[in-house]
């Protein structure tokens, strides 16, 4: 079966969220793990979190995505900004532990005019530091598109991350389909190189999750501007061959297009119709 979910908000609790989920005919979702401008996180609820474990368990739910804050960024140039940032990863570290079945993903950051070397030495200090022995939540860096002083953009930029932390066994990455195409890597005509490339410097096995986006803007324009499936860039045609091909189709997907709920179910039917096409 597909695993493919959307983002929802836990404004309401984690178990309306997986309800709402299930009323669009997803079997995953993605929330934020704090405001994702703002650094507050709402206290956790056991009681929701039993009833969303147990609701996740009845109805076969994929891994769910806890996504970090937009504001935290461990490459920064300013000593303020990494201290605040490490604050808010080893407090979300801390807080998914508590989710079963949950995947943390996060923006590697932007090195703000140092370098990228220099970015990356600071993401790889921030990563050492936060992850504890008893860490069992895989921790996802997302792939980038690459604008301005963003790290991530270059996969060989994940690949050092990754290889410069102590303790990587829970370390992986998630692609995004509009910031992988913008970054410059073609999934439209080039799918097999691209993801040759991927197993080459990163490893396939590393690869646990996909934020499936058209892009509004053209190959490689080093740009996120995600787009509702089948009017960007992208096409519908490819990104439905990305969700069926055999290196990729057993792994969960989230739609993050500018789509509202009703569009997401929309989106949700027809890609489990474009799924089927190969079973």
């Amino acid at each position: 079966m597909l695993k493919i979910g959307c983002h929802i908000s836990i404004g309401k609790g984690f178990y309306h969220a997986g309800k709402e989920a299930l009323s669009l005919g997803a079997n995953t979702f993605q929330f934020f793990t704090r405001n994702p401008r703002g650094g507050k996180a709402k206290a956790l609820n056991p009681e929701d979190l039993q009833n969303l474990h147990r609701l996740m368990k009845e109805e076969e739910f994929a891994p769910i995505f806890a996504h970090g804050s937009y504001t935290m960024n461990l490459a920064s140039n300013k000593k303020d900004t990494r201290d605040f940032s490490k604050g808010l990863l080893k407090e979300d570290l801390e807080r998914v532990e508590e989710i079963s079945n949950c995947y943390y993903i996060f923006h590697p950051g932007s090195h703000v005019k140092q370098g990228v070397d220099a970015g990356i030495q600071q993401i790889i200090e921030a990563l050492n530091e936060a992850i504890g022995e008893s860490q069992s939540t895989p921790i996802l860096l997302e792939g980038m598109s690459g604008k301005g002083t963003e790290i991530g953009g270059d996969l060989r930029e994940l690949k050092k991350i990754i290889d410069g932390v102590e303790d990587s066994r829970r370390l992986g990455i998630c692609i995004d389909t509009c910031h992988l195409y913008s970054a410059g890597y073609d999934i439209v005509d080039r799918l097999e190189e691209v993801l040759e490339e991927i197993d080459r410097l990163v490893g396939l096995e590393r690869l646990k999750a996909v934020h499936l986006n058209d892009s509004k803007t053209a190959f490689h324009s080093k740009k996120d501007r995600h787009e509702v499936l089948g009017k960007g860039t992208i096409g519908e045609e490819a990104l439905e061959r990305i969700i069926r091909h055999p290196s990729l189709r057993h792994l969960p997907f989230n739609l993050e297009t500018p789509n509202d709920l009703s569009g997401y179910e929309k989106e949700i039917k027809r890609l489990r119709k474009a799924w089927l096409k190969d079973v």
